[in-house]
Formats: structure tokens, C-alpha cells, sequence
């Protein structure tokens, strides 16, 4: 967060989330953060989205697994419509060892290398869980950059993701995914504690969204969302008393930068 802050003072208007196991392709690029996309269509819930990228049978980290088997979760093509829309964050796909859950990697970890095609974005009330591996996010929506330091390592992206989705529908904005633009080389992971430090994935994406909608409102801002969505979160007892002072901490740094929230 730290450097993020550093972008936002030198300028940034987009910043770029990635990992140092990741190598972009030379045509490495995000579209633009509005226009005509294929969009789906609203409230479907949780999606797995790489099925339209591949029909490897894979899902991404933080997906519901009582859904991982549910075909009817996934996004017909015929079901895509092209409309005009305002992207808050785009997520673009890893080929080779892209970003799933420990239980994948344990029971299969296939290298998947994901389909060329256009983008998709989704439309509110659908969902998916995105990481910070290859993610743009557009400078209004800043504040949604804060990453959880009070849970666990493995949780704490996707739970910043699950929180952001409604926080944008609320603001008049989407999420999109794009076809894969970097090839992931994973540093060395022991699986079995991912799994571990992965159990709030697998516990909680259903709650969080619950929640999240439950506490925010489009009068609100961006920022006095993303408060109430993480005081909703305590008072379920999936983030602790310490997450939302060092959430008070970040949108005053915001502030200071003059960062509209």
C-alpha cells in the first residue's frame, strides 16, 4: 500500500497490481476503461469466468466451492450482450500456473494456457473473485486498493476483491476480465499451507458479499462505503478491530493526497 501511495503522489491515474512471478507478454496492455464490451447478464452471483476461457475444468482462488461443480455458474456466450460501460478494474488472466486455490493445485494442477478472445465484463449483482496479479484499477476508485493486513495472506486480495465488486456497482461501475497477458513462473509454494492460510476463502465469499450490500449505499462515496462495508465485516467477525484502524489510517493518507473518494 505503500506504493501505492508513492503512484497516487507522482500522478497515477491507473495502477497496475502484479507479482513478481509474473511476466508479461509483449503485447502486455489493458483496453480501455470505457466503451462497447461483451457483458453478462445481472445478478447470476458468483460465476467462474475462466470457463470462458478455457474448457479446462479450473476455477479461480476464492471461488465458492460448493459451486465448482455447477455448471449452471458458468456464462453462456449466447447470454453476453454488447452494451457501453465504465470499467473500474480490469483483471487479466496468467497463463501456465494461473491463480487458483491449493485444493486445485493438490488434486490436479494442470498448466492451463487460457484462450485468445475479447474481453467480458460483468454486469451487477454477477460476480467473481479477482486477484492482484494483473489488475488495473482506475484512479476513482482508489480507496477499493486497500489490501487487508489483518487476515490471512492468501485471503486478504480476494477479500479486497469481494468487498470492491458491490462498492463499484454502487458507484456506476464494473469489473471486467481479459484474456491472459502475462505467463506466471510460481515461485516455490508449499500447498498444504496455502490451504491453510486459504481457509477464509473457502468459509466466507457468500457472507462478505451479504454484507457488503447489506452496509453500502449509492449515496454514499466510494470511500464512506468501503467503511461501513469493513465495519460490517467486524461486527461478523471476519476482520478484527486493527483492520478498520489501519483502513481509517489509509483513506487519511488518501485525503492528505487529495485523492477524490
Amino acid at each position: 500500500m505503500v506504493g501505492y501511495l508513492q503512484a497516487i503522489r507522482q500522478g497515477a491515474v491507473i495502477i497496475v497490481d502484479t507479482d513478481d512471478d509474473n511476466i508479461p507478454y509483449a503485447d502486455w496492455s489493458f483496453p480501455t476503461m470505457e466503451g462497447p464490451f461483451s457483458v453478462s447478464e445481472t445478478n447470476r452471483g458468483f460465476v467462474n469466468i475462466y470457463k470462458n476461457f478455457t474448457s479446462h475444468h479450473i476455477w479461480p482462488r476464492g471461488y465458492p466451492l460448493d459451486l465448482i461443480l455447477n455448471a449452471e455458474h458458468n456464462l453462456s456466450e449466447a447470454s453476453l450482450a454488447t452494451k457501453e460501460v465504465k470499467i473500474g478494474i480490469w483483471q487479466g488472466l496468467a497463463d501456465s500456473d494461473p491463480d487458483v486455490d491449493a485444493i486445485y493445485r493438490l488434486v490436479d494442477n494442470t498448466e492451463v494456457f487460457f484462450d485468445k478472445r475479447s474481453p467480458i465484463v460483468l454486469e451487477e449483482g454477477t460476480l467473481c473473485p479477482f486477484n492482484s496479479q494483473n489488475t488495473a484499477i482506475r484512479h476513482e476508485l482508489f480507496p477499493l486498493l486497500y489490501l487487508p493486513a489483518y487476515v490471512t495472506f492468501r485471503f486478504t486480495d480476494i477479500l479486497r476483491g469481494l468487498v470492491a465488486q458491490p462498492i463499484m456497482w454502487a458507484a456506476g461501475y464494473r469489473l471486467g476480465f481479459t484474456q491472459a497477458t502475462v505467463i506466471q513462473e510460481r515461485n516455490p509454494h508449499d500447498y498444504i499451507k496455502d490451504f491453510e492460510s486459504e481457509i477464509p476463502c473457502y468459509l466466507h465469499p457468500n457472507t462478505v458479499i451479504e454484507v457488503v450490500k447489506e452496509r453500502i449505499s449509492p449515496t454514499n462515496s466510494v470511500a464512506q462505503n468501503l467503511t461501513a462495508a469493513y465495519t460490517g465485516l467486524y461486527q461478523k467477525g471476519i476482520v478484527t478491530a486493527q483492520e478498520l484502524e489501519l483502513l481509517d489510517l489509509w483513506l487519511q493518507d488518501l485525503t492528505a493526497l487529495q485523492v477524490t473518494m
